[in-house]
């Protein structure tokens, strides 16, 4: 197989949650430029219609739904209006997130909850719901998008205790899922993002930013355009030999 064919998306089916904005949006449209149709969900439709309507351009099918993926109905709707409309899921991108600050002494229950919900508990939702899918027809690439905060644990002035841990749960899940579902043929990798300002971190790095630079040996931040090869490689069959990983795209920040 030659190479350019290796990273063909082309007639794939790709489901981004959280995919209507920020990192979710840049995936989608990697995906979408390789040749994939993408269904974009997250619990504001109306984003989804919009970037649907702007990845559709380049002459790929969208589909734009609603969902939480704190529930299982939900998903379960996407999933099946997904098979419906095109009869397959081959990409799964459990990229939906959440974040909350606070002191550790002061965070709340139902804070950490929706936090754990939303960026763990939902992983497991819609990988399960996908797997499905996935099985029987013995092909499936699952990434879910970690964070290099669930790494390590970051300085006192970062307090996001529920953020950290449940991006630590996503990474050993996905290993834990990527050795299970190997005998199936379904490949469950990571990428563990650095600082990418979007609509959840955006102030974390203006009120940082000199500091945060200073932490990455590339020195910067980054862009609209830093995780579309990571996300084509994982989704694409170049990875097929590839599970159970975790890729830091981060300018070298967690070589330091």
């Amino acid at each position: 197989m030659k190479t350019v064919e290796l990273f063909s998306l082309s007639g794939r089916v790709a489901v981004v949650t959280g995919g209507s904005t920020g990192l979710g949006r840049q995936m989608a449209e990697a995906l979408a430029e390789m040749g994939a149709n993408v269904v974009l969900c997250a619990r504001k439709k109306e984003r989804c219609e919009q970037a649907a309507a702007e990845l559709g351009a380049l002459g790929v099918k969208t589909l734009a739904l609603a969902c939480d993926v704190r529930k299982p109905d939900d998903i379960q709707k996407v999933v099946d209006s997904t098979v419906t409309a095109f009869g397959t899921i081959d990409i799964l991108i459990n990229n939906a997130g959440a974040s909350w600050g606070a002191p550790v002494e002061e965070m709340k229950l139902e804070h950490w909850n929706k936090v754990i919900e939303t960026n763990l508990t939902g992983t497991f939702l819609f990988s399960q719901a996908a797997g499905k899918v996935m099985i029987p027809q013995r092909r499936g690439k699952i990434i879910n998008i970690a964070s290099v905060a669930g790494l390590r644990g970051s300085p006192p002035q970062f307090q996001a205790i529920g953020y950290q841990a449940s991006k630590g749960g996503v990474i050993t899940f996905t290993k834990d899922l990527a050795c299970k579902w190997a005998a199936h043929n379904i490949n469950v990798n990571a990428i563990a993002p650095g600082w990418f300002p979007t609509n959840m971190s955006g102030v974390v790095i203006e009120r940082n930013r000199e500091m945060l630079r200073q932490r990455i040996p590339l020195g910067r931040f980054g862009t609209d355009f830093d995780l579309k090869g990571a996300a084509v490689f994982l989704a694409s069959a170049a990875s097929d030999y590839v599970t159970g990983q975790v890729l830091a795209v981060d300018g070298g920040q967690t070589a330091w």
